[in-house]
């Protein structure tokens, strides 16, 4: 069960970017990511009002640092994006938010089995090549900004992720709905740092509703996959999301799926085949 939630959460999470994405190509990044904060918002108050719970204040704290790591990983990844450095921010933020939780996981006493370990190391580079983009041929040659920008929304995000996993059951979804809330005020703030304009003024920025929306349902399928089973594992799955994205662009956009991708897209399939095994 715990797989089966984890690879919902990364399909979620990967057409939440998808159309995240491709909204963000007629509008601005700024007003979706901001729409998409809000959106996810929204579904996690309403999910919570449905499901009982009795948070701690504890859960409270972990639901408000999540929301911490949700802005700080979106606000690099769209810097990082905006630079036109995709295909070094992309790969180096999905490991990123694989690893951190992965290494909190164990560090905690996780102890998965040899199978699982199998997976979740083959699950690394298959994360980077999915995501990974070729270079243009006349693309500058400095790597150093976009490293960076990928090494913080990695952390970013892995960081989301390490502390949603602390949540238990009982608490029901308001530390979650927290996250999210939070969030919206850690993009704005980014954006006014960073030099964009997280308001939006267009109808199509509200698009960036339904990306929200998915990435509630992504949310919750991590939390509840976390529940199920280890930190370590579950983060690993639902960091697969870039292959849902590459997926639904060839299949949608007709966009050409690479070499690298192919490969990057076998590796994920063995890492989940391993996993469940496990």
């Amino acid at each position: 069960m715990s797989v089966i939630l984890a690879l919902g959460a990364a399909i979620a999470y990967g057409l939440s970017d998808f159309i995240g994405g491709v909204v963000s190509r007629r509008t601005s990044v700024w007003p979706v990511a901001l729409t998409s904060c809000v959106g996810a918002a929204l579904g996690t108050i309403v999910l919570a009002l449905f499901v009982p719970g009795e948070p701690t204040g504890a859960d409270f704290a972990w639901g408000l640092l999540a929301g911490v790591g949700t802005g700080v990983g979106t606000a690099f990844l769209y810097r990082g994006f905006a630079r036109g450095r995709m295909g070094v921010v992309a790969p180096v933020s999905a490991v990123g938010a694989a690893l951190l939780p992965a290494v909190i996981g164990l560090a905690t006493g996780e102890r998965p089995s040899t199978i699982v370990w199998a997976g979740m190391l083959v699950a690394l580079p298959g994360i980077w090549m999915v995501s990974r983009e070729p270079a243009p041929v006349d693309a500058p040659a400095n790597l150093a900004e976009g490293l960076l920008d990928g090494v913080l929304a990695g952390f970013g995000f892995g960081l989301l992720f390490a502390a949603l996993g602390q949540v238990p059951e009982e608490a029901g979804f308001w530390p979650v709905a927290a996250n999210q809330a939070i969030s919206i005020l850690a993009v704005a703030v980014a954006a006014w740092l960073l030099g964009g304009d997280p308001v939006p003024r267009r109808g199509a920025d509200w698009l960036g509703l339904s990306a929200g929306v998915l990435a509630t349902l992504a949310v919750v399928g991590f939390v509840l996959a976390r529940q199920a089973g280890l930190l370590s594992v579950a983060a690993v799955l639902t960091s697969l999301y870039p292959a849902a994205t590459v997926l639904l662009a060839s299949l949608v956009l007709h966009e050409r799926i690479h070499r690298g991708q192919s490969v990057g897209l076998a590796l994920c399939a063995a890492s989940v085949v391993c996993v469940a095994l496990g």
